[in-house]
């Protein structure tokens, strides 16, 4: 057992490596979203004459800065193994994800885990709480058109009409395919006591490591985005259409993160990396949306019966390590998620040079002008 001398050493070198790692970060954000706005400035005239290509771009270092963010996690150890139906076999349609949310580190991780689902970061829309529009990623969240929630009752039905608003103005303008969000309206270890008395108010079950969804936002994004047939049904699934027209959104993804021993990874702890090295696990169930009811009752009962489903999941994990297998399958099958260290270099260097050009070229002007 090591001693008190043999502890020193490793706390002291702790803090070093959480000082660097953060100075690298300052760094990077110093470059990196300077440059993204730089970018999107310049290019201005194309969003006029063709916009479609002018989204893609910006789609493009969309992608980038957060698989930079991923790698802040990536290099410390925490890594992400997938479970259940393959997801990149649908990136190229139009998707829902529901997540469970228990800390910061969700965003991270999901950021990290469909880095390598083709253009899907690319062309994702989030809805996160207001706080992180005044975060350092808030301008570019801004920027790519990701929502931003007020939490709370007396907001709640005001946020919905500007949520609504918001879909239609800048979803498929923007070439939008697939939204993340968090139906459960915060964090679990905020929201679980709320949620177990309404619970116990309405007869509905009891649960521990997810809270009961919120169907608001949900219905709302149904409503905005899911394509109408003639007979006024959801189109999805098998349907076909026009390939000139929007097929509309095709899939729900029921999305389940559990961390060993329910320890959640917060975002101190992805960018310091004071933690052990972390596999964060990750469950997909896919929905066509055609096995979506969109009436509010029903709406409720299926989001309801979905985070019933995720107590399950999780309380399985937490006993056994692994999610249990999916319907027809004997054994459960894991995917270990990997980022390429080369594409993680190539995109660095790609915002260090980018950082020192727009730096030189803004000291050029004001040396000109001044």
């Amino acid at each position: 057992m090591a001693g008190p001398e043999d502890a020193t050493p490793r706390r002291g070198w702790l803090v070093l490596r959480a000082l660097l790692r953060f100075a690298f970060m300052v760094a990077n954000n110093l470059v990196a979203i300077p440059s993204y706005v730089c970018y999107v400035v310049l290019l201005q005239p194309l969003r006029v004459l063709d916009r479609r290509r002018f989204w893609r771009l910006e789609g493009l270092m969309y992608k980038w800065l957060l698989g930079m963010v991923a790698s802040w996690g990536w290099y410390a150890g925490y890594t992400v193994m997938e479970w259940g139906e393959d997801i990149k076999a649908i990136s190229e349609d139009e998707a829902m994800m529901l997540v469970n949310h228990q800390a910061t580190g969700d965003v991270c991780t999901l950021m990290m885990c469909l880095q390598d689902k083709g253009q899907v970061v690319a062309q994702m829309m989030w809805l996160m709480d207001h706080i992180f529009k005044y975060t350092n990623f808030g301008i570019v969240s801004l920027i790519h058109g990701d929502f931003f929630i007020r939490q709370g009752r007396s907001y709640r039905d005001q946020q919905l009409l500007v949520l609504k608003k918001h879909l239609e103005h800048n979803y498929r303008s923007r070439d939008r395919k697939w939204i993340v969000l968090f139906p459960e309206g915060g964090f679990l270890r905020k929201r679980r006591e709320t949620s177990q008395a309404f619970a116990k108010k309405n007869s509905l079950p009891f649960l521990t490591h997810v809270t009961l969804p919120r169907f608001g936002a949900t219905k709302i994004i149904l409503n905005a985005l899911v394509a109408r047939q003639e007979n006024g049904s959801p189109a999805g699934g098998d349907t076909k259409e026009p390939e000139c027209k929007s097929k509309g959104l095709q899939w729900i993804i029921d999305t389940t993160i559990a961390y060993p021993k329910a320890e959640p990874i917060d975002i101190q702890t992805w960018i310091l990396g004071y933690r052990k090295p972390t596999v964060t696990h990750v469950h997909y169930r896919i929905f066509p949306i055609k096995d979506v009811p969109l009436e509010t009752d029903d709406l409720t009962n299926w989001l309801y019966q979905r985070f019933i489903e995720k107590e399950d999941l999780l309380s399985h994990f937490y006993k056994t390590g692994a999610f249990p297998p999916s319907q027809g399958q004997k054994e459960a099958v894991s995917r270990e998620m990997t980022l390429s260290n080369m594409w993680i270099f190539l995109i660095q260097c790609f915002a260090f040079l980018s950082g020192y050009m727009w730096y030189s070229i803004i000291q050029y002007f004001y040396h000109c002008l001044f």
